[in-house]
């Protein structure tokens, strides 16, 4: 496992790897660090930024926002086929996407944007190289409990809280937010072998999200 140091402390067995994941040299490193502790199998793109820009005020915000969301993606893609051809090897890659892909939240258009285009990207490397044996799927998120969720709650009044977590158990059929390892075990199973005949296939992990009906977040 090869992850930006940014993200956090290091899992054990987890090797840093500091740097943007939208730079091929930086992506070039990790895969060639990955393939010293064993065969290059297998792939995940999980990178986002979280900012907003109005289109109709700041259409270059928009611009490099969705190319900072896309990017990683689309490096993380190249590098890992790159290995995969050179090697030989039916590898696998999974692109992490959102539930705003198909469903944009008001407030949040270069990143809806940007899902969407990495789902199209998704599909155009599994036809362009499932003849090469390789594989790329996409898993489209709800909303999952990270760091990133706690502290958002953390910066709210107390009321204000409540009502926020309140909205998320409505917005998703199952009654909660995701689980980090809930995504991590959906990640693994497009990697395995057991998901051998699935390709270019996007899999909501949304916690049925994505098939709700109106969304109180349009408020």
């Amino acid at each position: 496992m090869v992850i930006d140091l940014a993200v956090g402390d290091l899992p054990a067995g987890a090797v840093g790897m500091p740097g943007s994941a939208g730079d091929e040299d930086v992506a070039e490193r990790a895969a060639s660090r990955a393939s010293e502790l064993a065969p290059l199998a297998g792939w995940v793109n999980n990178a986002a930024v979280f900012h907003d820009a109005e289109l109709h005020v700041a259409p270059e915000d928009v611009r490099a926002l969705v190319d900072a969301n896309l990017a990683p993606a689309l490096v993380g893609c190249a590098v890992a086929v790159r290995h995969f051809l050179a090697s030989g090897t039916r590898g696998a890659i999974v692109n992490v996407s959102s539930h705003q892909a198909q469903r944009p939240v008001r407030g949040a258009l270069p990143y809806a944007t940007a899902k969407a285009a990495v789902e199209g990207l998704t599909r155009a490397v599994a036809v362009d190289y499932g003849p090469a044996g390789i594989r790329c799927n996409a898993v489209a998120l709800g909303s999952v409990r990270t760091e990133r969720y706690d502290r958002l709650l953390d910066e709210q009044p107390a009321e204000r809280a409540r009502a926020i977590e309140a909205e998320l158990t409505e917005l998703h059929p199952l009654g909660r937010v995701g689980a980090p390892a809930e995504v991590a075990d959906a990640v693994a199973f497009l990697l395995s072998p057991a998901a051998a005949w699935i390709t270019g296939a996007v899999l909501p992990v949304d916690g049925g999200r994505s098939v709700r009906g109106p969304d109180p977040e349009q408020r």
